[in-house]
């Protein structure tokens, strides 16, 4: 069997849920609308990740290196460490590029960055806004997605959010046909309560059980909290 990226921490078991862990040398795609809770899940794995030893390089259209640091804390995931030892990286894309920038040349950026080969695990938040304006045609979405699967056949893990609402009908089909996890975010609201809850619509290269959906819900200094039901 090939290796996994574990996310084990103590106070949830989102691990033994998702195939205790994520495989090597695999691309995922996280769907959802804004507010679905992709950046909490994503901020629980990279924890996850950095507790089991592994190193993530985190691309956010979201939060400065501060405003992340301080969002990890207000959850309990402590990382100050793993940034001073090099296991986790932080790349803020506003503060780089300027939030009202040309983000056209995202894509050349992206796979002329050599940061990105040094980490197990790499995600992009939110994928979506990054290549709204550098994806126009699709010569270069299949370009994008050959550098993804070339960073996969190195053993990295790309895990990729995205929110269709901000892309043309059809722009990340060839990133779900060609995805090995496909994640659907879904809320519902039930008698006045916000139900939030990971759909498994894929899961490949694991032999361990997989849960089908995924209730769950975000607590102040607590994290992420597993429910034990869930309904979509």
């Amino acid at each position: 069997m090939g290796e996994i990226y574990r996310l084990q921490i103590s106070r949830d078991d989102l691990h033994d849920q998702l195939g205790q862990g994520i495989p090597a040398g695999t691309i995922t795609i996280m769907e959802g609308p804004d507010g679905s809770g992709k950046s909490a899940v994503l901020e629980r794995m990279t924890y996850g990740f950095l507790q089991n030893k592994h190193s993530v390089t985190f691309i956010s259209t979201e939060l400065t290196v501060k405003d992340f640091i301080s969002q990890m804390y207000s959850l309990d995931y402590p990382i100050a460490s793993s940034m001073l030892d090099g296991r986790l990286l932080y790349i803020p894309v506003y503060p780089l590029l300027g939030r009202s920038a040309d983000r056209r040349d995202f894509q050349g950026m992206l796979m002329s960055s050599r940061d990105l080969y040094r980490s197990d695990v790499i995600i992009i938040d939110t994928f979506s806004s990054l290549i709204s304006n550098s994806l126009r045609g699709e010569e270069n979405s299949i370009m994008l997605l050959s550098f993804f699967k070339k960073l996969a056949g190195m053993g990295k893990s790309i895990m990729l959010a995205a929110d269709p609402a901000e892309l043309k009908n059809g722009t990340l089909q060839p990133f779900e046909s060609d995805s090995h996890i496909f994640l659907n975010m879904v809320v519902t609201q039930v008698a006045g309560m916000i139900s939030r809850s990971i759909v498994v619509k894929r899961f490949a290269n694991t032999q361990f059980r997989v849960a089908p959906i995924i209730g769950f819900r975000i607590e102040p200094n607590i994290g992420m909290v597993i429910e034990i039901t869930s309904v979509v």
